[in-house]
């Protein structure tokens, strides 16, 4: 990563910067798990800033999903492989021929990895060296951003939040898989990327909330179905602290960082991306405010602490995408869990997702970063 300042100075890039038009308009782009909450956000997103995006993924599990509701397969060329199957997804790979890759394809829940460790090992170690694997003998590639999370650090339970050059570590299976992706990518652009060129990025997002989100074992979108049923939403871990942000927050981030890489090849590294100081709060405080902007919800607190082992206080430091990227978080946890709730309230009304997406958007680009609504 080179100097922070200097990086800054050298590209123009400040906090009010938005995803250019400019930069992605006709840029081949590959993305896997486009079919996923943030993947169909971010494939969303691509195509209208004019990008001509190639999509890998499973279908998706959810139902509803957003992949289907924004009608994502018709906005690029969609292909379901499992990023396990080495071979399939190199021939897609070649045949897409990117400029630019992100990488989201991934088992991602922490009680799933649990239920099936095999899969999750697989797909989120392995299933990343098939993909870098896949595009080290390309001469298109210039960009990859491989998204992994916030919980590839070692969890230390200090209160204090965590930087990029914090040791890597993880308990559960999920967290483990996600860190050892780390090195897999650190490697990569070590042995391989660096001496072509090919700028290789990690980014860690805290937990992201936002409308289109039907995942289970995930707060909000459980949140809703408990209490668009009229039943109880039963909570864990009441007590735990994590980095909540809207789902537009990362993803301008990933946008901005293959940018950056774009002109600037040597600020490829690990990156955070999470939200300011007072986005870092507990699922009590969080709860709360669902239920504020929801009318209602009833909620069984749960402080039993059986069950898998989970972090009790996770938080990140993202100065260092604000110091070298120009990237800031825009709005204040209470404006991103007050989108949340609306985008899933009127979409149970009958209001397309595409024009919610829009709205949301639309206020995001407008916003003044540090948190303005």
């Amino acid at each position: 990563m080179v100097d922070g300042k200097s990086a800054v100075e050298e590209l123009g890039l400040n906090t009010l910067r938005n995803p250019s038009c400019s930069f992605w308009n006709g840029k081949r782009v590959l993305l896997t798990g486009h079919t996923g909450f943030k993947g169909s956000w971010l494939a969303w997103w691509l195509q209208r800033l004019g990008a001509e995006v190639t999509g890998i993924a499973l279908p998706s599990l959810a139902t509803p999903d957003l992949f289907t509701l924004l009608e994502i397969e018709s906005l690029c060329e969609s292909r379901f492989c499992d990023i396990r199957d080495s071979e399939r997804l190199a021939e897609i790979i070649r045949e897409a021929d990117p400029e630019v890759v992100f990488h989201l394809a991934a088992q991602p829940l922490v009680r799933e990895s649990y239920r099936d460790p095999l899969a999750t090992f697989s797909t989120n170690i392995q299933g990343t060296v098939h993909v870098l694997e896949a595009l080290r003998p390309l001469d298109s590639i210039h960009t990859v951003v491989a998204v992994t999370t916030d919980k590839v650090y070692k969890n230390l339970e200090r209160v204090r939040a965590y930087v990029e050059g914090d040791e890597l570590g993880g308990h559960d299976p999920y967290s483990a898989s996600k860190a050892a992706s780390e090195l897999v990518i650190a490697s990569y652009r070590d042995s391989f990327f660096a001496e072509k060129g090919v700028a290789l990025a990690s980014a860690r997002a805290g937990n992201v909330i936002g409308g289109g989100d039907w995942s289970l074992d995930r707060l909000l979108p459980d949140a809703v179905r408990a209490w668009s049923s009229n039943q109880p939403l039963t909570v864990r871990r009441p007590g735990a602290v994590r980095p909540w942000q809207h789902v537009l927050e990362p993803v301008a981030g990933y946008l901005l960082l293959a940018e950056a890489m774009g002109e600037e090849p040597a600020l490829a590294g690990p990156y955070n991306f999470g939200p300011m100081s007072e986005g870092v709060a507990t699922v009590r405080d969080v709860v709360g405010m669902a239920q504020e902007f929801y009318g209602k919800g009833e909620v069984i607190w749960l402080e039993d602490e059986s069950g898998p082992v989970e972090t009790d206080f996770l938080s990140l430091d993202a100065s260092a995408a604000k110091a070298t990227l120009g990237v800031a978080p825009r709005w204040s946890l209470e404006e991103a869990v007050r989108r949340t709730i609306k985008w899933y309230r009127r979409q149970a009304d009958g209001a397309d997702a595409r024009g919610l997406c829009r709205a949301d958007l639309t206020g995001f680009e407008l916003a003044v970063a540090g948190g303005s609504k």
